[in-house]
């Protein structure tokens, strides 16, 4: 049996609340004495220390390489949700720490919901097999409302830079790494699975800020890529984060053969071309194919672990995480950005050593046309 052990959080009132919730949808699953609560920058090493099998990373993902390289270091198995780096140097981290638990036989289980999910599996599948024909064109969208988050925080009652950033993370670059890599990154996701995981050559991006406000710290509200592949594909996404606008998670793979459509989840899944329909998605009469792929990913991942057999999904979700941040510094600088330039980036938007009481100012935003491609940066 699975039960919880031990909780790392940078806040302490985040941990008593994340416990409390869990009790209360888990209450036969939760084993955590007050001494295995660890709150502080360095909880992640304390829960680490404390005897547990797995690890679920979880935390803003400017901390993912760190923490998914104390786990591989440590031998434990890791369930990571994305994105799995915010910068170019977390990137590498977790490229070699990806390569390490291969090695030693640790699980790296990536938090790609659709990846999880049968009606994508089933889908891309058939896209793979070659049912479209060969791929010419992808678009996607991830287009949603502003998501006013953590509203309760504020400068007015944080005591440091690192406080106020770390409680509002989703609004800073170097937390969660803009929204097009937190979030529209499962649509990019879906875009490199429909290309075999084979990464584009290059993108070319535009985005901005419009409406965000001044709490909203330093990331865009919208983005527009265009994605290369060597071999002729483009790939095109599209990711707004405004209220009052047309909303829409879609993705569209266009065929020499056929047309793929379909909607985030289970709601739409079509093969058409000039004929009409070819093919639906269909769950089946019981739900046996109509699954959560949220808990799929981690039936699967313990199933594994207990076949002695640990999967390790580390090389796709780097993979995801490096072209979300190569749409995002495309957008940023307004300049072409190639594959190879990301991977081999120098920018450090995550400082080495954070402490809650450093010097530590949020960025401006980027003004695109303006800010380098790659440019090394230092902190205070």
């Amino acid at each position: 049996m699975c039960e919880l052990w031990a909780i790392g959080e940078a806040f302490a009132d985040k941990a008593e609340k994340g416990l409390k919730a869990i009790s209360k949808i888990h209450p036969g699953k939760v084993n955590v004495d007050k001494s295995r609560i660890h709150v502080g920058l360095d909880a992640y090493q304390k829960v680490i220390e404390s005897d547990v099998d797995v690890v679920i990373l979880t935390t803003p993902p400017g901390f993912r390489p760190l923490h998914i390289k104390a786990a591989v270091d440590a031998k434990k198995h890791i369930f990571a949700e994305k994105p799995m780096a915010t910068d170019g140097p977390g990137a590498r981290s977790v490229i070699a720490s990806v390569a390490k638990a291969k090695k030693q036989g640790t699980s790296i289980v990536d938090g790609f919901v659709w990846r999880w999910t049968y009606a994508q599996r089933d889908t891309y599948k058939r896209i793979r097999d070659g049912e479209l024909g060969d791929i010419q064109a992808i678009f996607s969208s991830y287009n949603n409302n502003a998501r006013k988050r953590y509203v309760d925080f504020g400068r007015h009652n944080t005591k440091s830079d690192v406080e106020y950033m770390i409680r509002r993370w989703y609004y800073f670059t170097w937390l969660s790494g803009d929204h097009i890599v937190e979030q529209g990154i499962h649509s990019i996701d879906k875009m490199l699975w429909a290309m075999g995981d084979q990464p584009p050559a290059y993108a070319i991006a535009s985005g901005g800020r419009q409406n965000r406000g001044a709490e909203e710290g330093n990331i865009f509200d919208h983005f527009a890529v265009e994605f290369s592949w060597a071999d002729g594909t483009q790939g095109y996404h599209f990711t707004r984060q405004m209220d009052g606008c047309e909303n829409g998670v879609w993705d569209r793979v266009f065929g020499s053969k056929a047309k793929y459509t379909g909607e985030s989840g289970r709601k739409h899944h079509v093969f058409s071309n000039a004929d009409g329909l070819k093919w639906r998605w269909n769950p089946g009469a019981k739900n046996e194919r109509n699954n959560n792929g949220y808990q799929t990913e981690h039936d699967e991942m313990y199933a594994a672990i207990r076949d002695g057999n640990p999967l390790n999904t580390g090389d796709r979700m780097i993979t995801t995480t490096l072209m979300a941040m190569m749409a995002r510094t495309a957008a940023y600088t307004g300049k072409k950005v190639t594959w190879d330039m990301m991977l081999n980036s120098k920018e450090a938007l995550v400082p080495e050593k954070i402490t809650f009481d450093m010097k530590f100012p949020p960025r401006d935003v980027r003004h695109p046309g303006r800010d380098e491609v790659i440019k090394p940066h230092g902190w205070a």
